[in-house]
């Protein structure tokens, strides 16, 4: 596909935005949409919410941690083609069009395209989750901190809007759905190559810390099924006996009279395999006890404690970076290995291996959050081999693991590039910098629209993040 600007372009008022096709229009949105305060009687309709990453939702669909409440009579309703913004996070693109009908909450604004508009609401849907449309939200959403900003209905029907004819609307739709399509079918092809790459992965990391790495040494039978035999000289071992176990309760918060800390949070450790100089620890603050009791040091395994479902459990990262200021935080458990017995980087090899994972699994707790109890992490049993046997597997797996941890990085950066692609090229469709008129497009397949949201994240924990905090 060749794409290319506008023949003839205009000027707007919009600061952000230099021009737009001469035959496009701009209104107010008080011009376009009208607000909607619609009640629910019973609360019986499906709860709805919105995130970031893929607009509005089936609650039921989200893994989503906030209370459920005992009646949701009274809560605002809403239908396809409305437009739900969460007043709060408006500036986060916390909105989207509504596909379902169905109740969200009070705090929500919800508002309806008028008659002469409401056939292209999807346009009006991609149009304003675009990065283009980030800084009207923005600047229209008041309050003293970012984290307080609220945009209140007077300022978004006096924000511009761009207004394309209805052919040309649907035109460009389609044009984002057929990308879409082709996004999502790269997207899910990485994403196999992915479990692929983590299967290879996972089979040379079990036999290593299981078998380990001579072929003719002795087994015995280690008395636990999912183990099986192990070397004759190996022992399998609970985690209290080889580690000191630490659960931290350090949050995320900047309190008066407490000290700054830079905070190793639960995405640092989901994200990375180890925790190093260069990961982007966040601010915080915490007691002086605090500090001394979860500072972290170098060998260190923090796994994840809390999850919003059970696999999640017990993702491990060794501490190769410590710091006076460097604490761990909240959902997070320190396991600190016994000198002389254990190693931090043989031990994040055996948590990764999926069947000693799998205990932290099945002792996960909980219904809409799972978490595990200090006694269920430190009764992990572990194969514990010779401290020069567990520095040569390390080095072997170091080495045995390379291609294939390159070439699971490679795959998810070409996700995020993909991701960013789409993005701007987007921003650039909605907002009349790209032309697309002229480009005879195929039907696009809905089951491929389906299958991978482009705009998700792998990083399930920011999608948590998210969700909750649009509830």
């Amino acid at each position: 596909m060749v794409l290319r600007p506008y023949a003839a372009n205009a000027p707007t008022p919009m600061p952000w935005l230099h021009s737009i096709p001469d035959h496009w229009e701009v209104r107010r949105a008080k011009q376009v949409f009208r607000c909607i305060d619609v009640r629910s009687k019973t609360g019986g309709e499906e709860l709805l919410t919105v995130s970031s990453a893929d607009g509005v939702r089936k609650r039921s669909s989200k893994a989503v941690t906030m209370f459920m409440a005992e009646s949701y009579a009274g809560y605002k309703l809403c239908w396809e083609g409305d437009l739900v913004v969460n007043s709060l996070w408006a500036w986060a693109t916390g909105l989207g069009f509504s596909r379902y009908h169905g109740i969200i909450s009070t705090a929500y604004s919800v508002y309806r395209p008028k008659q002469a508009y409401s056939n292209n609401w999807e346009f009006f849907h991609y149009l304003f989750r675009s990065r283009s449309y980030d800084w009207e939200f923005t600047v229209r959403s008041k309050g003293i901190w970012i984290s307080r900003l609220q945009m209140a209905d007077d300022s978004f029907m006096q924000m511009p809007v761009l207004v394309p004819p209805p052919e040309e609307q649907e035109q460009i739709v389609h044009f984002i759905r057929y990308i879409d399509q082709r996004v999502n079918r790269l997207i899910k092809n990485k994403r196999r190559l992915i479990e692929l790459l983590n299967e290879q992965k996972q089979a040379i990391i079990h036999h290593a810390v299981t078998r380990g790495l001579d072929p003719t040494v002795p087994l015995k039978p280690s008395g636990i099924d999912w183990l099986g035999d192990t070397p004759h000289h190996w022992q399998a071992r609970q985690l209290r006996h080889v580690t000191r176990v630490l659960v931290s309760n350090v949050d995320k918060l900047s309190d008066e009279g407490e000290e700054p800390v830079r905070l190793c949070n639960y995405v640092d450790v989901y994200k990375n395999e180890a925790i190093s100089e260069g990961t982007p620890f966040m601010c915080a603050s915490a007691s002086r006890e605090e500090i001394e009791r979860f500072r972290i040091r170098i060998g260190d395994v923090i796994i994840t404690k809390d999850s919003e479902v059970w696999y999640d459990i017990g993702v491990p990262a060794v501490v190769r970076h410590q710091a006076e200021d460097l604490v761990c935080g909240y959902h997070l458990a320190i396991l600190r290995p016994t000198d002389g017995v254990l190693m931090g980087e043989f031990l994040l090899r055996c948590l990764q291996d999926r069947l000693v994972a799998t205990q932290f699994h099945v002792a996960a707790n909980g219904i809409t959050r799972y978490g595990l109890s200090q006694r269920a992490v430190k009764s992990c049993l572990v194969p514990i081999p010779p401290i020069y046997e567990q520095i040569d597997v390390v080095d072997y797996l170091q080495v045995a693991t390379r291609k294939s941890c390159l070439a699971i990085t490679k795959a998810r950066s070409e996700i995020d590039l993909i991701r960013e692609y789409r993005t701007r090229l987007v921003a650039d469709v909605v907002t009349g910098q790209l032309d697309v008129r002229h480009l005879d497009l195929p039907e696009v397949d809905e089951s491929l629209l389906e299958a991978v949201e482009v705009g998700g994240d792998d990083d399930l924990e920011v999608e948590r993040e998210e969700a909750t905090m649009y509830e």
